[in-house]
């Protein structure tokens, strides 16, 4: 189901984009456009190198520290894809990529991330441990049938079937 959500927001971004760029040609003309969409584009690759530059910094920092540069991650991905947009021509594309480069902007999409995305991921992966709602109630698996080789052993019966 959220696959699909991925595969539609992946066609609506570039037809928005395309749909604007006509609109704002229409309204300024067309070199001017061509202008702007280039400016913005090498306006943010000048903001994303900057905060680039500043999260290695803050990486290596925490890591010289001996601790855990989870943030400092998160913002080199969200960087990441903040170039990806910026290099993308299109306003709407560079509007994203702005919002995602601007650290103001940035670290509420960060905790987004690490609540909606990152957190039930690893919480499947390891079983309710990263969040602490961890399964408390007996035996995660308790009801479900048991291999052949598994024998339940108790005060009052064994069961041996092996020859």
């Amino acid at each position: 189901m959220r696959l699909r959500w991925v595969f539609a927001l992946l066609l609506l971004i570039p037809l928005a984009d395309a749909l604007f760029l006509v609109v704002v040609a229409d309204s300024i003309g067309a070199p001017a456009t061509v202008a702007l969409v280039v400016l913005t584009g090498l306006v943010g690759m000048l903001l994303v190198r900057a905060e680039g530059r500043h999260t290695i910094r803050s990486l290596q920092e925490k890591l010289a520290t001996g601790e855990v540069p989870t943030k400092e991650l998160m913002d080199g991905g969200l960087l990441i894809a903040a170039g990806a947009f910026l290099l993308t021509p299109g306003l709407v594309t560079d509007a994203i990529g702005f919002l995602i480069g601007v650290p103001l902007t940035r670290a509420p999409i960060r905790a987004g991330l690490e609540r909606f995305v990152v957190g039930p991921y690893l919480d499947k992966k390891s079983g309710g441990f990263v969040t602490g709602t961890v399964y408390t109630g007996g035996f995660p698996n308790e009801g479900d049938t048991y291999d052949d080789d598994v024998y339940d052993v108790d005060g009052s019966s064994y069961r041996v079937d092996d020859e």
